[in-house]
């Protein structure tokens, strides 16, 4: 199995014959929406558990503190 490189170096590479900059940026976006998918709804059970146990907390005849 002979493998052939693309490119001579990381710098051609990462340029990719001037289209570097749109692919890379695709890649960027790309991951930034997949970490949203997977941090927001930690977040948003977080900010629900502090919401619901405040307004325990609030509630007439609660015991808790």
């Amino acid at each position: 199995m002979n493998v052939t490189f693309q490119f001579a170096d990381l710098q051609a590479f990462l340029w990719m014959n001037g289209h570097g900059p749109f692919v890379w940026g695709c890649y960027a976006v790309t991951f930034a929406g997949l970490a949203l998918l997977v941090l927001e709804p930690r977040i948003q059970r977080k900010r629900f558990i502090k919401q619901q146990t405040q307004a325990r907390r609030r509630a007439p005849g609660s015991n808790e503190r």
